[in-house]
């Protein structure tokens, strides 16, 4: 059997060139949830207030302008209404971050409180596998983070 070449222009015809679009990283929100610890010291326990605030969610602010929070919500992967805490007024500024921790206490420019007491139904984070969502006051989602661990008692999620 004898192989005879192929004419360059069926050669060229069977090559295929297949361009791309350059890769574009996501963009990152200007306010990120940056931790969750859910599994605060001493839980499961009572819900006694210290335990409640022993668990929380960090939110930073990526940016170098402050952003308004007012209307912000955050919640759980839950549907209950109890389990949504909606920021009042509050700004968070350029580079900060605003711990929201789940039981009571003053209210400042670096923490904020959900207000929950009421003994082990309290909690909002689940101690094995939950979801922290992030929505802005039109109910647009902005960030969330997941965890699936009873081994660790938080997440890094930025």
């Amino acid at each position: 059997m004898r192989f005879l070449p192929l004419p360059l222009a069926a050669v060229l015809s069977a090559t295929v060139l297949v361009l791309t679009a350059p890769v574009q990283a996501a963009a990152v929100p200007a306010i990120q949830i940056t931790r969750i610890w859910y599994d605060s010291p001493g839980s499961p326990d009572s819900g006694a207030n210290s335990s409640l605030n022993g668990e929380y969610v960090r939110l930073t602010n990526t940016t170098r302008k402050a952003v308004s929070l007012t209307g912000w919500t955050v919640r759980d992967e839950t549907r209950r209404a109890d389990h949504v805490y909606t920021f009042g007024t509050f700004t968070l500024g350029g580079g900060k971050t605003v711990t929201l921790r789940t039981g009571k206490g003053r209210d400042g420019a670096t923490t904020v409180y959900w207000g929950r007491s009421g003994g082990t139904l309290a909690y909002i984070w689940n101690q094995a596998k939950d979801t922290a969502y992030l929505r802005n006051p039109s109910g647009t989602l902005v960030d969330s983070c997941s965890y699936n661990s009873s081994r660790a008692d938080y997440i890094n999620c930025a």
